[in-house]
């Protein structure tokens, strides 16, 4: 293509953003791929630092050809000069066709035609009292740490949640010979069947999650109650929880990961000016697009950013996305109606999931007055019911007169606990009292960064 073509900009180089990548590249564009990583494949597909031991069948397990063949497609393109990878930045704002991408030598700002977001999602989680005390992390922190470094964040763990990915994390660290002393599941069994027939969609992925579970034995307990992480100056001491019988037990440890599914990461998409919809299957808020991932005003959305269905729904998603995109410009466009297939099948999975595996709104509406919901502002969850009667019930009221969800995360860890906490306090659904809105940076940005480049 010659310099006048229109710019196609990718934000994510995980699985959606490569296969949206590779779609370009073949239409005879050369896009531009932004990632906060140095290398190219997402959290799901991360690779470590050169010199590494440890094989991508030890790193990813079932899921190491897939990882390999995304890796071994993203350098070939890098190599080849068909695509621009922007590497280790961040997009940190955005506005009327021009992202402000963050990196090593401060702020540039560059215009686009046509973007598509990969974005992804981070770990879901949900308030437990004591959560803010030194060596608490998600499962996704602890999964970064295993894959990327080869170590383990505690020398005794106990995980905590629900979902695929509690149990994949226990059996990872388990397998490269972890202390895991239990984990903790706040799904029941019973619960658990509800998903069943969402589940069969994918038989082969729902019995290797069984095998997984089986590795950890007597460890996993499904249906606890989650009472009090027990911490002291060091840092976590135990967990305290009650099992399915209502027993309580005191497990010690030093460590603890926790994380109840994911949450899709939105901040660009509302920058940008997507609508957005209250998903009640997932009890979060998603963008919304068609099918295809076309939000409006040459925008597009792919993976997990947009629909939760794991990194096999983000590659069909990243390939869906470009193709749209392409026909837009018109160009010629792969055919879409078998991806559409595929991706119908693995929505009926991800239903299956967070049938299963529940949002535990409930636990949270519960949670005691003195319990911390915002870790980076110290905002506890008296101060949100506080401030939902001055807000009218409205989240972003309550946002600005509580300071929720305005520290360094953005509200990325305490946003769904705090909307269901004003949502119980108002007597109305999560939906009904809206979200938290983003807000520019969305990622921590140093003021040097700006002022070398102003």
């Amino acid at each position: 293509m010659n310099e006048s073509s229109p710019r196609i900009v990718i934000v994510g180089a995980g699985p959606a953003g490569i296969r949206a990548a590779a779609v370009v590249v073949e239409a005879g564009f050369n896009p531009l791929v932004i990632d906060e990583g140095q290398r190219a494949g997402g959290q799901i597909y991360r690779r470590p630092p050169d010199g590494f031991t440890r094989t991508p069948e030890q790193l990813y397990g079932s899921e190491a050809a897939k990882a390999r063949a995304l890796h071994v497609l993203f350098d070939r393109l890098a190599e080849e000069g068909r695509l621009t990878h922007c590497a280790g930045s961040s997009l940190i704002a955005t506005h009327g066709g021009r992202l402000h991408v963050l990196g090593e030598s401060g702020v540039q700002v560059i215009f686009y035609d046509r973007l598509i977001l990969a974005t992804g999602a981070s770990d879901r989680v949900a308030p437990v009292p004591g959560w803010q005390s030194a060596g608490v992390y998600s499962l996704g922190a602890a999964q970064i740490a295993l894959k990327a470094q080869g170590v383990a964040l505690g020398r005794r763990i106990v995980l905590i949640g629900s979902g695929p990915l509690l149990t994949l994390v226990g059996a990872q660290l388990e397998k490269a010979g972890a202390d895991v002393a239990a984990v903790l599941d706040t799904s029941s069994w019973r619960r658990q069947m509800r998903g069943f027939w969402g589940l069969a969609a994918r038989p082969v992925v729902a019995l290797r999650g069984l095998a997984l579970r089986a590795r950890l034995g007597g460890r996993y307990h499904a249906g606890v109650t989650l009472e009090r992480i027990e911490a002291d100056g060091t840092g976590v001491t135990a967990m305290r929880w009650r099992d399915a019988g209502g027993r309580q037990r005191l497990t010690s440890c030093d460590m603890i990961g926790m994380g109840w599914h994911l949450r899709a990461e939105t901040h660009l998409a509302d920058l940008v000016g997507c609508d957005f919809t209250y998903d009640e299957q997932w009890r979060q808020w998603l963008p919304k697009t068609d099918r295809m991932g076309r939000a409006g005003n040459g925008v597009y959305l792919a993976g997990d950013g947009v629909r939760l269905l794991g990194a096999d729904g983000a590659e069909i998603a990243g390939r869906l996305a470009a193709a749209a995109c392409l026909a837009d410009l018109g160009h010629p466009a792969p055919a879409a109606s078998t991806d559409l297939r595929k991706l119908a099948r693995l929505e009926r999975f991800a239903g299956g999931l967070a049938c299963s595996f529940p949002w535990p709104a409930a636990m949270v509406r519960a949670l005691s007055d003195d319990a911390v919901v915002c870790r980076c502002e110290n905002v506890n969850a008296s101060a949100i019911r506080e401030r939902a009667g001055f807000g009218g019930g409205e989240a972003n009221k309550v946002k600005s007169l509580s300071r929720a969800g305005m520290g360094r995360c953005q509200g990325r860890y305490c946003h769904l606990a705090a909307v269901e906490l004003v949502a119980a306090q108002a007597g109305c659904a999560p939906d009904a009292v809206g979200r938290f809105r983003g807000q520019a940076p969305v990622r921590p940005a140093p003021i040097g960064a700006f002022l070398r480049n102003g």
